[in-house]
């Protein structure tokens, strides 16, 4: 089993687990959707292959790749102190399947997939933390959104946020945009009206003019 040189570096409470970037043979001894858990030989302690680490292409389910019983080979990527618990993480894709052979000697690969994982869970934290504030209701003023050590109001005032002018601006162009419909309608219907009597007015003129044309016939 090779392992990295820094590897002396890490917490005691880390001691008697498989050395960081070391690479072993292990064998799956159970299978979640997002990914499997790996016991190596002469270690108690299981560590999880994520789905992300599968496979340099991408995976959806851990059963596509691996079987329980089945034997991998693993590079270690991560081992972190979680409370009272120790995290291992392993990497299949760091190593050739079939010869053993370490895929990422200098550790670049591990390196990224270990900042883009703290990363992403440092982003998660701020997104929980945030909504846990924006659900609180200060006791003293009953809004929410802060906590009562913060609250500025004095006791029994209420305050509430008004609209802002940009908000209200959006309302008012479609207050106009409706008006200028109503009266483009409006004056379309009234020259269809005017229209309408101009044609009916020149067909009662044709119809008296030909009345009377009649007449003066008759008297000839």
């Amino acid at each position: 089993m090779s392992h990295h040189d820094g590897s002396s570096q890490e917490p005691a409470g880390l001691d008697g687990l498989p050395p960081l970037y070391s690479i072993a043979k292990g064998e799956v001894v159970s299978i979640q959707t997002y990914g499997a858990f790996v016991r190596l030989p002469g270690y108690r302690k299981e560590g999880l292959v994520h789905v992300s680490e599968m496979s340099a292409s991408r995976v959806e389910n851990a059963s596509e790749i691996v079987d329980v019983g089945e034997h991998v080979w693993i590079k270690v990527i991560g081992r972190e102190i979680q409370g009272e618990k120790v995290k291992l993480s392993f990497s299949m894709k760091a190593v050739n399947q079939g010869t053993g052979r370490d895929l990422d000697p200098n550790n670049v690969i591990a390196d990224q997939d270990l900042r883009r994982r703290r990363q992403f869970r440092d982003q998660t934290s701020n997104r929980i933390t945030l909504e846990a504030v924006l659900n609180t209701t200060c006791t003293k003023c009953g809004c929410k959104g802060h906590f009562t050590k913060d609250c500025f109001s004095a006791p029994g005032l209420q305050y509430t946020l008004l609209p802002e002018e940009d908000d209200e601006e959006p309302q008012h162009q479609q207050t106009s945009a409706a008006t200028s419909q109503q009266e483009s309608d409006r004056k379309k219907k009234k020259k269809e009206k005017e229209r309408r009597k101009g044609a009916q007015f020149l067909l009662v003129s044709y119809h008296l003019l030909e009345k009377d044309l009649q007449r003066c016939g008759d008297q000839h």
